[in-house]
């Protein structure tokens, strides 16, 4: 009706509830809170224990509430967070954190997720955010030259290395196999991360099609035994598919022989995919280059930037030698959407990926390389190698114990074996005591695997946090309780 106005209409109520919208002195206030707290963490993880898990579960409990109908303090907020929550978790930014794979994550990393958050572009849809997805693109673009790819390359960014071998696995399904696919077979190491044979099977694969490879003494993958297995397959019927070599297994680091795999994917038609989420960025060393010669080979490669390039985790990458192989595979239109790029030089992401909705990406990697460049990265790789390598040594010299697994890249495996203490039960419960006690004194953390049936312990040297010092401490740690388990 004439006249009438908004809240007339709605019987004299209105829902306009600006709270949400915060003027410029509650967002600067919000943020230098925010960053004080954030700094007094990073500047004090030297001091910090390299992990603290003790009160888990009262902690988890207290932590169970029903949704708050009105707001809270902020700053009981950050307390909540910075003193009860991140206090109680494995301390995966810490120096000594040497366990499993560490991440380290770059505080540079963490200004362009706010700074990628709060513009909030869409970036999966070339129209909707051309830069960010050129951004994007030219992140892939340095992977993809630090392997040796061709300009046909391309790929994405990643929630992590699992997405990235689910896309890699569909890709080459894609490629390799009819529409009944059922019958493919596809052929990994015993030691592959278990990412691999997750993700054929959510990717429709029979867990029975999976072929894992024996290794040999270095934890590498058996040529021989790979070609015996496609041979057999091909006789009795089956379609090999794909072949998966590692360029660093989270066990032990091991560098499977990627030029073999490559001339055996070749020789048989098979997609050749390396998964390099932990090892593929030494590539950018020398060292790293050598072992893994091969690698430029692949049809596909996993590499994880929230490993080996130490940015938060939530950050993984599929580089495929083919991308229209990527599209072939993930592309999927619809009315509601807008056109999609005919340019190879403009890239939809969501047409050669799985995701449609989710963050920018591409800024989390390139702001901290344009503003150090590759060569710091580079440098810290470089340490690493070394540091993995003085480790092995002095513990080597340490009586009675074993390198299970040299060191290829930045991981060694040991146990320490007393005379008289035979392999078996007794062993390994010996070796789990001895990985408390180093464990125990929160300034290092280490993990243990099983290798061939035997409890070893695990040093992983990843973080750009880690250097010599923290490395003397944990060889002292270890030669202690050494000492003390004799």
């Amino acid at each position: 009706m004439p006249g009438t106005s908004p809240s007339d209409s709605m019987g004299g109520r209105s829902n306009e509830n600006r709270e949400l919208e915060l003027s410029s002195e509650a967002m600067r206030s919000l943020t230098e809170r925010t960053v004080e707290r954030l700094i007094a963490h990073v500047e004090s993880l030297p001091d910090q224990p390299a992990s603290e898990t003790a009160g888990a579960e009262a902690l988890a409990a207290s932590l169970r509430e029903p949704t708050p109908e009105s707001g809270q303090p902020f700053d009981g907020i950050l307390a909540t967070l910075f003193e009860r929550v991140f206090p109680v978790s494995f301390n995966t930014a810490s120096p000594g954190y040497l366990a499993y794979i560490p991440g380290g994550g770059l505080f540079q990393t963490a200004l362009a997720d706010f700074i990628s958050a709060a513009t909030n572009r869409y970036t999966t849809v070339f129209v909707a955010g051309p830069g960010q997805a050129q951004i994007e693109a030219t992140v892939v673009r340095w992977f993809a030259d630090w392997i040796g790819y061709p300009d046909t390359a391309g790929g994405f960014l990643a929630s992590g290395g699992s997405l990235a071998n689910f896309s890699a696995i569909v890709t080459a399904r894609q490629e390799r196999l009819p529409e009944n696919f059922l019958d493919g077979t596809l052929y990994v190491s015993e030691q592959v991360h278990h990412s691999i044979t997750k993700s054929a099977r959510l990717a429709g694969f029979p867990t029975r099609n999976v072929r894992a490879i024996p290794t040999d003494d270095r934890f590498c993958i058996r040529c021989d035994l790979l070609h015996e297995a496609i041979t057999a397959d091909r006789a009795s019927g089956r379609r090999p598919f794909l072949v998966v070599g590692s360029a660093g297994t989270t066990n032990t680091g091991a560098i499977d022989d990627l030029e073999a795999l490559a001339q055996i994917a070749a020789r048989e038609d098979l997609w050749f995919h390396v998964d390099g989420a932990y090892g593929g960025f030494f590539v950018l060393t020398e060292r790293g280059r050598t072992r893994m010669r091969g690698l430029a080979s692949a049809d596909s490669i996993t590499l994880d930037p929230h490993k080996a390039l130490f940015l938060p985790y939530g950050t993984g990458s599929l580089i495929v030698k083919d991308r229209r192989a990527l599209q072939r595979a993930h592309s999927e239109r619809a009315d509601y959407m807008p056109a999609m790029q005919e340019d190879a030089d403009h890239i939809d992401l969501c047409e050669i990926s799985p995701e449609l909705s989710r963050g920018f990406r591409g800024l989390r990697v390139w702001l901290p390389l344009k503003l150090h460049g590759v060569g710091p990265f580079r440098d810290n790789l470089e340490e690493k190698l070394d540091l993995a390598t003085w480790v092995t040594e002095a513990i080597r010299d340490l009586p009675n114990i074993e390198i299970v697994a040299e060191p290829q890249l930045s991981i060694v495996a040991f146990r320490h074996r007393p005379q008289g203490l035979a392999d078996g039960p007794e062993l390994d419960a010996h070796n789990r005591r001895l990985m408390e006690r180093v464990n125990s004194k929160r300034r290092v953390f280490l993990t243990g695997t099983s290798l061939g049936g035997r409890f070893v312990i695990r040093i992983c040297v990843l973080s750009f946090r880690t250097h010599r010092d923290r490395m003397q401490e944990a060889f002292e740690s270890i030669r202690d309780a050494v000492a003390a388990g004799s």
